[in-house]
């Protein structure tokens, strides 16, 4: 497929796929925030209709009274609206991203040769297999241990436990971009998972006992708030998987699997936070902090963790430096992807003047962001690094 239609392809996905995950997390955030600020309707009225709390919210100059049932309403609304495309659309929206960025282009994303070198169909495979395989054993875990008292401690462990597990196996299967991004993609098809398999469909049977006259059953809305509550928790983690990519410095870590466990144990703790925060304002007790507390503590730790060494400069590293000496490094590195007949991202190294007009974007993604080469597929050297930074630093000398 032609490059630029390649890219296209990924621009739309990539917006399409942002605009419809904020509508789902943005619903998901808000009714985790409803259901931990509801009071108890003092209106006799609203009592006797089932109502098990409500929320008077102001926003855009109008008040709004969004009202809670214990179980359901005596008869099935008219009008009801139901919260699934959200979901659909985001993993639709983001398996397709995955397959156009990743798995069509499996051995320039999916797979460092350093790590693995395997064949491009069973790195799919083994992808596709993170997906399936994860949402397999959670599921299966919270059938068993979910319904127990005190069960909620178990499965949060033992996901906990799963995550670390599958972010240590990925970053010693693929490139560390692809690893990040697979991980958050395995958790993120859970959660659309568990919309598909447990709160749709729970909430389609609470729908046609309505329809029918019976009782509802209330178990039906407690596995599907069961699923929702761990979707809340998954959401931060996910997000920062997705945002990870555009950060060589994470995924090119060492003990990378470290960092990518580190940081999704901030983001849930950090959405814990919030939630905690929702009900202890609700009771009028004082907020507790601990969570974010440790959530911001772990960023920290990571950010100090992984800070680059100072770099002690000789006088033989303060001399001024080629150009002679950068071409011998992107003829060796960068020019089998940037040529005549290769232009990756439309940039050109083989002559001066391509050099120079690209001068400040090598910088970034070959010094900064660590990002290029690919992969590092061509091998580029720390001290390969250092030198193109001395040389833009010194000015980019082209002569």
């Amino acid at each position: 497929m032609d490059a630029y239609v390649l890219d296209w392809i990924n621009l739309l996905l990539r917006w399409t796929h942002v605009i419809v995950a904020i509508a789902w997390v943005g619903s998901s955030f808000y009714f985790v925030f409803l259901d931990n600020n509801l009071v108890p309707p003092q209106d006799p009225r609203l009592v006797d209709e089932g109502v098990g709390g409500e929320l008077w919210a102001l926003h855009g100059g109008g008040f709004y009274n969004p009202q809670k049932y214990a179980v359901a309403p005596k008869k099935n609304p008219e009008h009801l609206h139901w919260f699934y495309w959200e979901s659909y659309s985001t993993w639709l929206s983001g398996f397709a991203l995955f397959t156009v960025l990743y798995l069509y282009q499996a051995s320039s994303f999916l797979i460092d040769k350093s790590l693995l070198a395997w064949p491009p169909a069973a790195a799919i495979a083994a992808a596709l297999a993170f997906l399936a395989v994860f949402w397999l054993v959670y599921d299966r875990v919270c059938r068993v241990f979910g319904q127990r008292e005190g069960g909620e401690r178990i499965v949060g462990i033992a996901v906990a436990v799963i995550v670390a597990a599958a972010s240590w196996l990925a970053c010693q299967l693929f490139a560390g971009r692809a690893a990040f991004l697979l991980v958050g993609a395995m958790i993120a098809t859970t959660m659309s998972a568990n919309v598909f398999f447990w709160i749709v469909p729970g909430q389609r049977k609470v729908v046609a006992q309505l329809k029918a006259g019976e009782a509802v059953d209330p178990a039906h809305g407690a596995r599907a708030k069961q699923r929702s509550v761990h979707n809340t928790y998954f959401t931060l983690p996910v997000l920062f998987a997705m945002l990870s990519n555009h950060y060589g410095f994470l995924y090119n870590a060492q003990n990378k699997w470290l960092v990518l466990v580190a940081m999704m144990a901030a983001g849930a703790l950090i959405r814990q936070s919030f939630v905690a925060r929702h009900k202890a304002l609700l009771h009028g007790r004082p907020v507790p902090w601990g969570y974010a507390a440790v959530g911001v503590a772990l960023i920290v730790g990571v950010a100090v963790w992984q800070r680059p060494a100072p770099q002690v400069v000789s006088a033989a590293d303060a001399a001024a430096v080629s150009y002679a000496e950068v071409r011998k490094v992107l003829d060796t590195r960068c020019v089998v992807c940037h040529n005549e007949v290769v232009s990756n991202k439309n940039v050109k190294l083989l002559t001066a003047e391509q050099v120079a007009a690209n001068a400040q974007m090598l910088y970034q993604q070959a010094v900064l962001q660590r990002t290029m080469p690919f992969n590092n597929a061509t091998q580029i050297t720390e001290a390969e690094r250092a030198l193109l930074g001395r040389w833009f630093n010194q000015g980019a000398p082209v002569k």
